[in-house]
């Protein structure tokens, strides 16, 4: 097995281009002292050695890190993957990079990638929902950097927010089936201790039923998130059995819905002649299911965007206050509804 080969170095680029390190190093920050032709040589000459600029020494001194650091709960979700593209690219015009952590729906392990991601001084910290540990709270209060909290609208925010209310959202499909002469509607969910947003989901489910004077307690919780198809599938079966008269459902997700939506198949229940069925996150799959699924558009990319055009707002001094974005998700009627 051969030995490592030593990585070239900034005097190896400059011995290759023929100008001095202190010109490769200007070369690589676009400082404009050095013109163009010289950092074509320079970006040449570093190419053809493999050379990657180690911008360690340059960040000490200028104290900026040039990145972003992110919590998201989970990287299969298809929603909160559009946010970080979002994020993403709305960031890198600026040479702004992601650092991302994953929280698994965990308070205690977002606590813990709180803490090591401010160890490395971002330029911002994104997080996912608006309820923390005490700890995690106090950490992001005393950041000293913009702190935006994303996917809710928390009473208390800790700095800037961009996101909705997962309750609200959730009101305006009961309040859709209600107008179709749908009373009795249940919910599918997840475990409500880990997955706070799932959690206002069904607070929503439960507030509007109740507004509407209708029974709140057909509620089937199974799994913890984010709950998957198979488990979605669980669920309506359960359903099924023990509440054959329900006449419309509210998943908790997209990928839920389509499992129980392959369940009511299974069982040769009719959706939606025999029985209304809703999910939420406007997924591909509920799309292109038969017969595609009504669902909620939280519009997850246009969070990354937002988020990336506010952080921008603070670095530049245009935003000078705490910001509160509120975006406004969209029902999408299909035909797993009426």
């Amino acid at each position: 097995m051969s030995a490592s080969r030593k990585a070239p170095t900034m005097a190896d680029v400059a011995r290759v281009a023929g100008v001095s390190p202190m010109t490769v190093s200007r070369a690589f920050k676009a400082d404009s002292s050095v013109s163009e032709a010289t950092r074509e040589a320079i970006l040449k000459a570093a190419d053809e050695l493999g050379y990657v600029f180690d911008s360690t020494a340059s960040s000490l001194r200028s104290q900026r890190t040039d990145f972003v650091a992110v919590t998201i709960p989970s990287i299969n979700n298809a929603n909160f993957a559009d946010t970080v593209r979002g994020l993403s690219d709305g960031l890198k015009a600026r040479g702004l990079q992601i650092l991302l952590g994953t929280t698994d729906y965990d308070m205690a392990e977002e606590e813990r990638l709180i803490e090591q991601l401010l160890r490395r001084r971002p330029e911002a910290i994104v997080v996912t929902g608006g309820k923390h540990t005490a700890r995690a709270r106090r950490m992001l209060e005393n950041a000293g950097i913009p702190v935006i909290e994303t996917w809710d609208l928390p009473e208390t925010p800790i700095g800037h927010v961009v996101g909705f209310s997962n309750a609200e959202a959730v009101k305006g499909m009961v309040d859709h089936f209600v107008a179709q002469g749908l009373t009795r509607i249940a919910f599918i969910g997840g475990d409500t201790s880990r997955d706070t947003r799932g959690a206002d989901r069904r607070a929503g489910f439960i507030a509007a039923m109740q507004a509407h004077g209708l029974d709140a307690g057909r509620l089937i919780a199974v799994g913890a998130p984010p709950i998957s198809m198979r488990e979605g599938a669980e669920a309506m079966g359960r359903l099924l059995e023990t509440l054959p008269d329900t006449q419309a459902v509210i998943c908790v997700s997209d990928l839920s819905a389509f499992g129980a939506l392959t369940e009511c198949q299974r069982r040769g229940v009719d959706v939606p002649g025999r029985i209304s069925l809703a999910g939420f996150g406007d997924y591909e799959i509920a799309e292109i299911s038969v017969p595609p699924l009504t669902t909620i558009n939280p519009f997850p990319r246009e969070i990354g965007a937002r988020v990336a055009q506010l952080i921008l707002d603070v670095i530049d001094g245009r935003q000078t206050g705490p910001a509160t974005i509120a975006i406004a998700p969209e029902l999408q009627l299909r035909p797993s509804s009426r």
